[in-house]
């Protein structure tokens, strides 16, 4: 039988991003030996080296890339290196925002779960976080960090003991369409899963908060109410992550605060490293791990690749169609971890030396389990 191919437009960005990337690219590798199938992977640049090359944080030929390939998959952007307070220079978040609205991504997955082997890694007593398996389905092009703008210099009445000083505004907006169709998504998601959904809003201070809950109902009570709706104000949300984490399966809320709640949660399993991520739309989709650059640790050789390598796992399933390999994945890292492997950020007191292994040896690994 003919082998399918399949094109991936991988960026490896920043910091630990390249060596990350290169542990995903041995998994994309043995996946496709075994099943059959070419994975063609062609790298460009993004964020802060793309800001360096290009003096842009997407370069055109970068998008162009994206559109056309069969999927897209992200390492990390960012570090001390291109951070300002300038607001007209470039930054390297930039580039992941614009990719997102280049490709039209309004949804983006995250999911949270325990594994066994390291639930001591979390800083909440066992019984709290027994069981935890959501998903935070969060709208990704909408809202503060896609509204209107601007900074204002030497204002009068704007400084100190009223005299001239600076104003800036950002603008949170939501057109209905959006709220409808990311709220669809999380119903969706819900009805494969434990048929509950939790969204999350602050409808007593915000208006799109307000607007956001009325559509949600209706997007409801229209069309799925075999699931069971709850809502929470996001303060509220943020303490019962903690409190009951256990309790939810699938979140859904706005672009701000999908990002903050998102890395809460993603802190109950007691590592980011650990954390992939989806980013969805109607066309190409990207594939990132949750956690930072880590520009401290770049190059060390030590930055946990699991995050990235179950990224890929996502990419089989939402991507390709190919959800028995993302299954072969999502078991091998879990029996690497059942086995007592680990990398630095999630070893502990009682973990052999031996069995604390670099980011290329745990790549390694993962395919050896593969």
């Amino acid at each position: 039988m003919a082998k399918a191919t399949y094109r991936v437009c991988t960026l490896p960005g920043d910091g630990i991003g390249p060596e990350i990337m290169a542990e995903g690219k041995k998994v994309l590798a043995a996946v496709g030996e075994k099943a059959n199938v070419d994975f063609v992977c062609e790298d460009h640049l993004i964020g802060g080296a793309a800001i360096d090359a290009y003096g842009s944080p997407l370069p055109d030929e970068t998008l162009d890339a994206a559109k056309a390939s069969d999927a897209v998959l992200l390492a990390s952007v960012g570090g001390p290196k291109w951070d300002s307070t300038d607001p007209n220079a470039p930054r390297p978040e930039q580039g992941l925002l614009g990719i997102r609205k280049g490709l039209g991504l309004y949804t983006n997955l995250r999911p949270v779960m325990i594994y066994d082997a390291l639930a001591g890694a979390s800083t909440l007593r066992p019984e709290v976080i027994k069981g935890v398996d959501l998903v935070i389905v969060r709208e990704l092009t909408g809202g503060l960090y896609f509204g209107r703008r601007e900074r204002f210099y030497d204002e009068e009445g704007a400084g100190a003991n009223g005299g001239r000083g600076q104003r800036a505004y950002d603008t949170m907006e939501y057109r209905e369409y959006e709220v409808e169709r990311i709220a669809r998504k999380a119903f969706e998601a819900a009805r494969k899963r434990r048929n509950k959904v939790t969204s999350v809003d602050k409808r007593n201070v915000l208006e799109t908060s307000r607007m956001w809950r009325e559509v949600v109902h209706r997007v409801h009570d229209e069309e799925f109410p075999e699931v069971e709706l709850e809502d929470l104000l996001v303060d509220n949300t943020a303490m019962q992550l903690i409190n009951r984490p256990a309790d939810f399966d699938i979140v859904v809320t706005e672009n701000m605060f999908g990002d903050i709640l998102s890395d809460e949660a993603a802190q109950i399993t007691g590592s980011l490293g650990m954390l992939a991520s989806a980013s969805l739309g109607d066309g190409v989709s990207l594939f990132e791990p949750s956690a930072g650059s880590a520009p401290d640790i770049a190059g060390k050789g030590i930055a946990n690749p699991l995050a990235q390598i179950l990224s890929t796992g996502m990419m089989f399933t939402y991507a390709f169609d190919m959800t028995e390999e993302a299954g072969w994945v999502e078991s091998a890292v879990e029996r690497v971890l059942d086995d007592g492997w680990r990398t630095r950020d999630i070893a502990d007191d009682a973990t052999p030396a031996d069995h604390v292994l670099g980011t290329a040896a745990m790549g390694d690994k993962v395919v050896e389990y593969l």
